[in-house]
């Protein structure tokens, strides 16, 4: 029998530094944090433990630099159960590091990212990954034209598969970065941020996606999550599908509930599940999320309610 196969996601990890508190610090006071703790992120990252969590077999693909916090971050893959086979080692720069403050009584999450110079993986990375191995990979918008690059290698790769055995590509357009914009065209679901959204001057995650629609390949999903307000789907059929929220009776922690969502979407649709299962799911996951510190959660509350 065939092994299973996996879900790649390619973008940042990074290490998070998470300070929680009971209100928002003022600029030049000292404060005491109710906790602190360091926990593996990066939006690809994340994405990845919530899919372990969630039951699916993964990979991670992404830079890291050697050195206690590599060491903390490649600890944590393996106790997650995510193939870290696809990590790039890089000789110079620093693994990034996060410091974020995380406030429940407002829901806030503020994050303060040193990028370190870490180098992004290259196209050149990507082509010595044995594709053979994926349904599904799923890009982090970052350093996008050589994503685009790495994205083409994928679509040669299919074009040699009968249909049914074909690598689904996902990407995220999270950053409000003009070179991101050239990922629309190339997912065949394409995740698309509010701030993205609201940066094209849309208002609402419907008139985003009518909006932003065009931009997108043919056949290919376009997805806008909006926080309390919930999340819509646009695909080919041209009909807009909508989840509402589904927020925890406490909001405790929001920081990569977007990373969640993402996920359990992926998860949902690599499974077979219809786009509104898919959109209802991932609201669920994330709203489940915001209601705990961290993951870990997830798995004793999903998919089996």
């Amino acid at each position: 029998m065939e092994e299973q196969k996996k879900i790649l996601c390619v973008g940042l990890v990074c290490l998070d530094i998470i300070n929680v508190v009971d209100k928002y610090p003022e600029e030049d006071t000292d404060s005491r944090c109710l906790a602190q703790r360091w926990q593996r992120g990066g939006n690809a990252s994340n994405s990845c433990t919530v899919l372990s969590l969630l039951g699916a077999s993964c990979a991670f693909m992404g830079s890291l630099s050697a050195g206690p916090v590599a060491d903390f971050i490649m600890a944590d893959f393996l106790r997650c159960k995510i193939d870290v086979s696809a990590v790039v080692w890089q000789g110079k720069g620093q693994t990034p590091c996060a410091c974020c403050v995380v406030c429940p009584s407002s829901g806030s999450r503020t994050v303060v990212l040193s990028d370190m110079n870490l180098p992004d993986i290259t196209a050149e990375d990507f082509s010595k990954v044995d594709l053979h191995q994926f349904n599904w990979i799923h890009w982090e918008g970052r350093n996008a034209e050589e994503q685009v690059k790495m994205i083409q290698q994928v679509v040669m790769y299919n074009n040699t598969l009968p249909k049914q055995q074909r690598i689904t590509i996902s990407v995220e357009i999270e950053k409000t970065r003009e070179p991101l914009y050239q990922l629309f065209p190339r997912g065949d679901v394409v995740f698309v941020s509010k701030d993205v959204a609201r940066h094209f001057g849309f208002l609402t995650a419907e008139a985003a996606l009518k909006g932003l629609y065009s931009r997108v390949k043919q056949g290919a999903v376009l997805i806008c999550a909006w926080a309390e307000k919930g999340a819509d789907a646009l695909g080919p059929d041209g009909l807009l599908i909508h989840s509402d929220a589904f927020p925890p009776e406490t909001v405790v922690d929001t920081l990569g509930a977007g990373d969640t969502f993402n996920a359990a979407v992926i998860y949902t649709l690599s499974n077979g599940g219809s786009l509104q299962d898919a959109l209802t799911f991932g609201c669920r996951v994330a709203g489940r999320k915001c209601g705990f510190h961290g993951y870990d959660s997830i798995s004793k509350k999903f998919p089996d309610e």
